[in-house]
């Protein structure tokens, strides 16, 4: 089987934990996970100053696309420049007309919003994000800590991040080898 692919979209002011947590998982899970840069290959400043450096840029990455998952982290920042982004419109129009999994955490669904993808489905955000998400009534709100509807997967903010990154495993890898990836891990139960 060839291996599945991810890419994970990191632009400044990103949520650091929202970024390297879902990573960190998918990469324990044999995933191939690419982290482009928005603004291209230089590191990027991230919500709380941890600076991270991309594997390509963007516009790189898209060159070898598709990927089984289009993930889109958080903070309020990143989320705003993902949302201002034609790159970010063009790879999520793609890979919703194929139907392939888009995932977005804490603010990261107001790009959803922004670029007109999975109006109609249930979603979740960072509480701080649902009045944003739900004006215009495009959307069915979540309380709960990863939503799934059809391809779109949301999630709440970083105390969710091995959750949504897990569920991200689950869907492109199956619930066997998410529980290989999250043994290890310690998490509380």
């Amino acid at each position: 089987m060839a291996s599945k692919r991810a890419l994970v979209i990191l632009a400044k002011g990103a949520e650091e934990m929202e970024t390297v947590i879902p990573t960190d998982l998918m990469r324990r899970a044999g995933i191939s996970v690419t982290v482009a840069g928005l603004a291209g290959k230089e590191p990027v400043q991230c919500s709380r100053d941890v600076v991270l450096c991309p594997d390509k840029s963007l516009e790189e990455a898209r060159k070898v696309g598709p990927y089984d998952v289009v993930v889109l982290p958080g903070g309020n920042l990143g989320a705003q420049n993902l949302s201002e982004s034609p790159a970010v419109k063009d790879v999520l129009k793609d890979q919703d007309g194929r139907k392939g999994l888009i995932a977005a955490i804490c603010a990261g669904p107001t790009a959803l919003l922004a670029h007109g993808i999975g109006f109609g489905r249930k979603v979740t955000t960072h509480p701080l994000a649902k009045d944003k998400m739900m004006a215009g009534d495009h959307y069915k709100y979540s309380e709960s800590r990863v939503e799934k509807d059809g391809h779109i997967l949301t999630s709440r903010g970083p105390g969710t991040s091995f959750e949504f990154g897990l569920a991200i495993v689950e869907e492109l890898m199956g619930k066997e080898v998410a529980a290989q990836v999250k043994g290890p891990l310690v998490l509380k139960d």
